[in-house]
């Protein structure tokens, strides 16, 4: 859980440096927004996905990256020093940040 934890930090980094929309003021902001993230995907998330079930199975499972982007949106609302420049930022960086945790993610 502590390797998944480090990494999600790196990985918000990365997004910071690949989209000019992602702001993180300093290392702290990175690991409580990676911790705000980590409660949020365990709590808010499914619920999400039970609810948005159908449309998901419309889109071919495409709006899980919408659901992905709105938890970056709600996480850059709750944690001070990590923001977000709006829904379309949120949306794609969603989408690198699923690749990113699906390549460098240890395996269980």
């Amino acid at each position: 859980m502590l390797a998944r934890w480090i990494i999600s930090v790196v990985i918000l980094y990365v997004l910071s440096f690949l989209f000019t929309g992602v702001i993180i003021d300093g290392p702290i902001a990175a690991i409580a927004a990676a911790a705000v993230m980590g409660i949020i995907n365990i709590t808010v998330k499914p619920l999400l996905q039970i609810i948005s079930l159908p449309i998901t199975v419309l889109t071919l499972g495409l709006f899980y990256f919408v659901i992905n982007g709105l938890m970056l949106l709600l996480v850059s609302a709750i944690v001070p020093g990590f923001s977000i420049g709006g829904f379309w930022t949120a949306f794609f960086a969603a989408i690198v940040l699923s690749l990113l945790n699906a390549v460098f993610s240890p395996k269980d």
